[in-house]
């Protein structure tokens, strides 16, 4: 087992320097929707802290403006029509200005649920969140499909090309993970080797407050915007 922790590694960030890097951004109501990734279903991992990137997120932004605030409706097991019936009307009563997105992987496995009809529901479900006001943000799930789950590798680089295409669409921040180094870690993913452990979350998390500072903040040091 790896004696790394959080501390040492290098695709984390402290609290403090996530929360230098979002002063600079203009969010202050910060919501996720989607699935158990978006809930933050995962094992806890030694040396990292049993908190999802979703709460790491959100804690951040508090941090950063004592003004936020932050709603999570993620429910596992949620495919893009549990989350358009479920979780719109939450989202639309909160009104947030900062809405990631993420769902329709397990949309890949309904009965005739190709993935253009995935992107298709997706896409359209990210229309009516911007609908709302609020900025898009869309991250690509990592190619961690080596083993036992390398026949749905396919199916799952097409679902990233889908995401990618949605986000330029409706002007998303996208956040990429599937090259991302880390995901090649023995404890990337959970023992199911579906869900992200707590290390994953919180290199998740730590992505996310880079690219929300890349696309917004001009004056967060340069040298914490490129750390890897």
């Amino acid at each position: 087992m790896s004696d790394r922790t959080e501390n040492t590694d290098p695709y984390t960030l402290s609290d403090a320097a996530a929360a230098a890097m979002l002063r600079a951004v203009p969010f202050r109501r910060l919501a996720v929707i989607g699935d158990s990734t978006a809930a933050g279903t995962g094992d806890p991992r030694p040396g990292y802290e049993t908190v999802s990137w979703a709460d790491r997120l959100g804690r951040w932004l508090h941090a950063a403006h004592p003004d936020a605030a932050y709603l999570n409706t993620g429910v596992v097991g949620a495919v893009i029509a549990d989350v358009r019936a479920g979780q719109l009307r939450a989202l639309e009563e909160f009104g947030p200005d900062l809405v990631v997105v993420i769902c329709g992987g397990n949309d890949l496995f309904l009965r005739d649920a190709g993935p253009l009809t995935v992107e298709a529901d997706l896409d359209d479900l990210c229309a009516s969140v911007a609908a709302t006001g609020a900025r898009l943000a869309l991250f690509t799930l990592a190619d961690a499909y080596v083993g036992r789950l390398a026949p749905l590798r396919p199916r799952f680089a097409e679902f990233a090309q889908s995401v990618r295409r949605i986000a330029h669409r409706r002007d998303a921040i996208l956040t990429e993970f599937w090259d991302h180094p880390a995901r090649l870690r023995e404890d990337w993913l959970s023992a199911d080797r579906i869900h992200l452990t707590m290390a994953g979350h919180a290199v998740v998390a730590a992505e996310l407050a880079k690219s929300l500072a890349r696309h917004h903040a001009r004056e967060v040091p340069p040298e914490l915007i490129g750390r890897s």
